[in-house]
C-alpha cells in the first residue's frame, strides 16, 4: 500500500512539473491578410532570435498554430517576431508575459500600414 501511495504522489508531482513547464504555451492566430513564413520567440533581453519555430510549414492567413515550449523553466517574459512570406517584412513585439496569456491574434491594418497584436 505504501508503494501505491508513493507512486501516486510521484505521478501527481510529475504531472504538476509538466504543466509548469508548458505555462508559456500559446495559440498564434494570423488575421493579417498575409501568410507568415517565419516565427521567432526568444526570452526578452536576449540578443538573438533563436530558431524559426514554424520551420517549412509557415502560417497561412486565417490559420492558427499552437506554440509549445519545452524546458523553459520560469521564464515568462518573451519577445515575438513574425516574418511575412510576401516581402520578408517583419513585425516585432517585446516583453510579452506568456505566463499570463494563452492566445495572440495578429492583425494588419492596410490604411495605417501597422501590424498589431491582441493578447488574450
Amino acid at each position: 500500500m505504501k508503494k501505491l501511495i508513493l507512486a501516486a504522489t510521484m505521478l501527481v508531482g510529475f504531472t504538476g512539473a509538466v504543466v509548469a513547464q508548458s505555462k508559456q504555451d500559446f495559440v498564434l492566430v494570423n488575421r493579417t491578410g498575409y501568410d507568415i513564413s517565419e516565427l521567432y520567440v526568444s526570452p526578452a533581453k536576449k540578443d538573438d532570435w533563436e530558431e524559426d519555430i514554424l520551420g517549412d510549414d509557415g502560417l497561412e492567413d486565417g490559420d492558427s498554430q499552437t506554440i509549445r515550449f519545452k524546458g523553459t523553466g520560469s521564464v515568462c517574459i518573451w519577445d515575438l517576431k513574425v516574418v511575412y512570406e510576401e516581402d520578408d517584412s517583419s513585425a516585432v513585439w517585446h516583453d510579452i508575459d506568456l505566463c499570463k496569456i494563452s492566445k495572440i491574434t495578429i492583425r494588419y491594418d492596410r490604411k495605417s500600414d501597422t501590424t498589431s497584436a491582441i493578447f488574450d
